[in-house]
């Protein structure tokens, strides 16, 4: 994984309208922090700060007053409504040591046919070296059958990676396509189990049904 650099200031004001002061200016406030510093309080720039924090995991070159510090982004505040970050936590990390970090499974390849795919687990929470957090775990379904569960001790890992999720949790299941009629078949077992009754369709009135055959009927003379 590339590293990326960030240029930050140190922050002197706090509170609400300082925060919004920062990002009126088109920055982001931060702080970093870990392995036994006390906090610091940074800013960000803003357009570098949102493209780096794109991908998942981003390895970041943290410079402050011309010391560089390799950071991980731990908390990502973002508005609700307007693509804005509001504020970044990031944690101190050090080359060759190991890092506990959420990594996306992807799944790739086509199941058998009639099959549906569903991805239980989003993600892996894997031990890795701080400099190759790898971008994604992979999972095939090439050609899978129905009844196929992939569970996370069954996936693949990226050489020196460790899992720290339960290799029990299911990560991708594999079944058979339900047709129309079955689901149809399975509605109507359930509704006369429940004692739902479907009314047929009212006949029309006898006065009703004379009437509109009289309607139907040409006119003498």
């Amino acid at each position: 994984m590339s590293e990326t650099k960030l240029v930050a200031e140190l922050r002197t004001q706090f509170g609400k309208g300082a925060a919004r002061k920062i990002r009126r200016a088109h920055k982001i406030p931060a702080v970093i922090y870990g392995h036994g510093a006390a906090p610091v309080h940074i800013t960000l720039p803003g357009h570098d700060t949102m493209m780096a924090l794109k991908h998942t995991n981003a390895l970041l070159t943290i410079e402050v007053d011309g010391t560089e510090q390799l950071a991980l982004a731990k908390d990502v505040q973002r508005d609700a409504i307007k693509p804005v970050i509001e504020h970044v936590d990031l944690v101190v990390v050090k080359r060759g040591e190991k890092v506990t970090v959420d990594v996306p499974v992807h799944v790739e390849g086509e199941a058998a046919a009639e099959t549906v795919v569903t991805v239980d687990a989003q993600t892996l929470q894997l031990a890795v070296e701080a400099t190759h957090i790898p971008e994604n775990v992979v999972v095939s379904v090439e050609g899978v059958p129905a009844g196929t569960q992939v569970k996370a001790g069954d996936v693949t890992l990226p050489q020196g990676a460790e899992l720290v999720t339960d290799p029990e949790v299911l990560v991708v299941n594999v079944t058979a396509q339900v047709s129309q009629e079955a689901l149809d078949a399975e509605l109507s077992e359930l509704e006369a189990e429940a004692g739902i009754e479907h009314e047929a369709p009212e006949a029309p009135a006898e006065g009703e049904a004379v009437a509109t055959a009289a309607e139907g009927e040409p006119s003498e003379g």
